[in-house]
């Protein structure tokens, strides 16, 4: 009670030091007349100026009767010898000077202004490019994209071919609606679910499919969303990201590209650099060993290079599931298929598992590219629905690449493609066992391919026999053989076969131990493949000279026999190899049932 009375006086005090300070001012104001100097001159002169006080630019006099309320004079100095002068006259005269507060204010605020709008205005740029409103005070804020059921539009009913992993998710979905039925008998939900498979086989999909399932709140970021050039930030977005899932709890947490997040600590210790990622990875490990399975929150995570992530990520109790998301077989490349071709306005002769036979290896996204291609190219040419040959060239597109039709061949060169596609069509028919010759073109496409044959293969093959190996090196070679037995020479276009059965001949000696003499040892193992489809490098055992001498040897013979096998049946069937080139030759493509017509006297051989 005493300090607010104290404080009460206090402010009394104030307003009446105020009151008096305003009152002396306004009683100087009331006593001063501002005069010329002509004026005070001749009040000097008059001797009515008791005492005078002089400044830089004026001067005042206190007069010795009170003029009225009036005691003092006020004028503004003008020097001596100019006052002498004008005195001389007899007219009034006084000195202006000049008000430079505006001008002098000015100086000092407008330079300061501008170099404040200079420094707004990067640090704005800097800001937006650093992805909030607000900039610096926000850059340790999680960038998670939160979405609920009805943001995605995507729903399990528009996944398709993958239904194991489709069935997981499910699962993980069914738990957070009833978290009670799964524990009646003691069993919880993993804490984490790892997608893994390549590139375009429906992972993020999946997750996008659980965001519009759940019916809780989805957190979406990305794996490199976390990583900044400020040590730390990271790991206080990783925080925020947790914190705000827990509040929103039942909710899902998606992390997308794991792999720039989760790289394994100390794979490049050579490198350098990695304060950063490995602070924001060991935060994420914490909170992934922190968080509790009750509360109802889950991490998914995609990645199509497990290979490379770090192995305290995968232990159980943190990604407690990891679910493979594989290309898809032919029956889910149909189903696929009929997910993409729902806006699609279809012949009705299009029979989805032709197609789907067509495109072993493609992943989810390639069908639904080449779904787009095929319409693409029917709206090109004016009609109103989709074929089956509209597909096969959209696969041509996709595979081999655009037509070069502008890439004009000397006819030497060109008659020589010819023969080379010819050869490896007819080595193909030749033998049972081959993937089908769909079509033969000797209209360059792509980079640098001069004419292709088109095989594609009638049903997923997961093994393979040494013979089906050794008709393939055939295939491959059957190009090359053509050209020599034609023209007697040999040229560069045979390249990449050369490449290639190089490859299969030694994956055979040196990784499948399909050679005899050398018996049934792996001298090289590759590394864990990558399922972007990448090659990696294989490792190669020690082994001493003999063997690689022996090794290079077999390799050599196997490509040699496969040379001398398609040798020997263009030989055999060279009035066929003639007659089909020249036909490709007017023709410039051959369809299967081109070549069926022109090689139907063509045996096959065993």
């Amino acid at each position: 009670m005493d300090k607010k009375h104290t404080w009460n006086v206090g402010y009394w005090l104030v307003a009446l030091m105020l009151l008096s300070l305003v009152q002396d001012l306004w009683h100087q104001v009331g006593e001063i007349e501002a005069v010329s100097y002509s004026a005070f001159e001749k009040a000097l002169a008059e001797g009515r100026v008791a005492e005078v006080t002089i400044t830089d630019q004026a001067i005042t006099g206190r007069l010795k009767v009170a003029d009225g309320t009036r005691t003092l004079l006020v004028a503004t100095r003008v020097e001596p010898e100019l006052a002498a002068r004008l005195e001389k006259f007899g007219v009034p005269y006084t000195r202006v000077v000049a008000n430079t507060f505006l001008r002098d204010l000015l100086s000092w605020i407008v330079p300061g202004a501008v170099f404040f709008g200079l420094w707004y205005f990067v640090f704005r740029r800097f800001a937006s490019q650093q992805g909030g409103l607000g900039g610096f005070m926000s850059i340790g804020k999680s960038r998670a994209k939160v979405y609920v059921e009805t943001n995605t539009g995507v729903t399990f009913a528009d996944v398709a071919g993958v239904d194991e992993a489709k069935a997981e998710l499910e699962e993980v979905v069914d738990f957070l609606q009833h978290p009670q039925e799964y524990g009646r008998l003691g069993a919880h939900i993993p804490k984490g679910v790892l997608l893994v498979g390549p590139p375009g086989t429906g992972k993020t999909l999946l997750a996008k499919a659980v965001a519009g399932q759940a019916g809780v709140a989805f957190f979406s970021i990305s794996g490199s969303e976390f990583v900044e050039m400020f040590v730390g930030v990271g790991a206080a977005r990783v925080r925020d990201l947790f914190e705000q899932a827990r509040q929103l709890a039942p909710a899902i947490i998606f992390i997308d590209e794991l792999d720039a997040l989760g790289r394994a600590r100390g794979a490049f210790p050579g490198l350098g650099g990695h304060d950063e990622k490995e602070q924001t990875l060991n935060q994420l490990l914490v909170e992934m060993d922190g968080f509790d399975t009750s509360v109802g929150l889950i991490i998914l995570a995609a990645t199509n290079r497990p290979e490379i992530l770090d192995p305290a990520l995968l232990r159980a109790g943190r990604f407690d599931r990891q679910v493979l998301v594989d290309r898809p077989d032919k029956l889910g490349r149909i189903d696929i298929l009929k997910v993409h071709v729902r806006k699609v306005h279809l012949a009705a002769q299009v029979a989805l598992d032709e197609v789907a036979a067509l495109t072993p290896g493609f992943s989810g996204a390639d069908l639904a590219n080449l779904v787009n291609e095929a319409a693409l190219l029917a709206t090109r040419r004016k009609a109103t629905e989709v074929t089956l040959a509209d597909f096969t060239a959209a696969i041509e597109r996709i595979v081999a690449g655009l037509e070069k039709r502008n890439r004009l061949l000397i006819p030497r060169e060109r008659e020589a493609v010819a023969f080379h596609e010819m050869g490896h069509a007819l080595v193909a028919l030749a033998q049972p066992g081959t993937d089908p010759v769909h079509k033969v073109s000797i209209i360059p496409r792509g980079v640098g391919a001069l004419g292709y044959t088109l095989q594609r293969p009638t049903e997923d093959r997961y093994l393979m026999t040494r013979h089906e190996l050794e008709r393939k090196i055939a295939v491959l070679l059957g190009g090359r053989a053509a050209e020599k037995l034609v023209f007697g020479e040999l040229s560069t276009g045979a390249a990449d076969d050369l490449a290639k059965a190089t490859d299969i001949a030694r994956d055979m000696v040196t990784r499948y131990g399909m050679d005899e003499g050398l018996g049934y040892i792996a001298y090289e193992t590759a590394r864990a493949p990558m399922l972007d489809g990448l090659p990696t490098a294989p490792h190669e055992h020690g082994v001493s000279e003999d063997t690689r001498r022996r090794i290079d040897e077999a390799i050599r013979g196997i490509v040699m026999a496969g040379f001398d096998r398609a040798t020997a049946i263009l030989v055999a069937h060279r009035a066929v190899l003639d007659r089909s080139a020249r036909a490709l030759l007017e023709r410039e493509t051959l369809d299967e049932a081109a070549l069926v017509a022109l090689t139907a006297d063509l045996p096959r051989d065993g």
